[in-house]
């Protein structure tokens, strides 16, 4: 928790992560899975040390995606396993958001043809849905990734969020791993989220830490007290702030 609550002003565009923020898998380990169990213990072990902070994103990358390979067919698949793991109030977070106003993106790591799905579900597309493409070849197997992408390095987000325009400000990011806690003296505010994985060195970072298991227990700490007074007279969104 953090003894600044509530912002001091309404916030226009809130960012979140998607692996084990809005959803509760991490999409490499998904496709790492299909993998010999060698290779799918190698790929959650680097995982692991990306998102805790005990390597770079750099670091682990391309390894990881060039150990797996994925076909096309394969990341379909972990774009359903994306919807199918929502974490708990995530398409009822993002509907009272909407409500009051809010623009919301989605910014990750994951490969693009993989989160997409996530992504259109609960209404984030466009200019604000940021991820990584990969390349297919004809047959739909494995022909690279966009090495250029800001987002397979570590300090990727808060670079990318930087450069958003001033109209989208005060931006908050909501992100459970070390890439999103990156961006914390670049956005307004930062809200650390436990309720999949509780990183050590997130939860010790982050000036906003909220802990789940749902969603909604970011809300306190994106919404000013006017806007949850606002969603406790609403019927359908009171649930989430009662």
């Amino acid at each position: 928790m953090t003894a600044d609550l509530h912002p001091s002003a309404p916030l226009r565009t809130i960012w979140f992560d998607c692996d084990s923020t809005l959803s509760a898998i991490e999409g490499i380990d998904e496709l790492a899975a299909r993998r010999t169990p060698d290779v799918r213990d190698e790929i959650r072990a680097l995982t692991a040390r990306a998102m805790d902070g005990g390597a770079t994103l750099e670091e682990v990358y391309a390894t990881r995606l060039n150990r797996i390979a994925p076909t096309w067919a394969e990341c379909k698949a972990v774009g359903v396993q994306y919807v199918d793991r929502l974490v708990p109030d995530a398409v009822e977070v993002a509907a009272a958001l909407r409500f009051l106003g809010k623009t919301l993106g989605m910014i990750s790591g994951g490969l693009i043809p993989c989160v997409e799905p996530l992504a259109r579900h609960l209404g984030l597309h466009g200019t604000h849905l940021l991820a990584v493409p990969v390349q297919f070849d004809p047959d739909g197997g494995y022909a690279g990734f966009d090495e250029s992408n800001l987002l397979t390095r570590t300090r990727g987000k808060p670079t990318l969020l930087s450069r958003r325009p001033d109209d989208e400000r005060p931006m908050a990011l909501v992100g459970d791993g070390s890439t999103d806690l990156a961006a914390q003296d670049v956005v307004d505010r930062f809200v650390g989220f436990g309720g999949v994985v509780a990183r050590p060195a997130v939860r010790a970072g982050a000036r906003c830490f909220a802990e789940g298991p749902g969603l909604r227990t970011a809300l306190p700490f994106l919404l000013t007290e006017a806007e949850l007074e606002r969603l406790r007279c609403e019927p359908s969104f009171a649930p989430l702030v009662s």
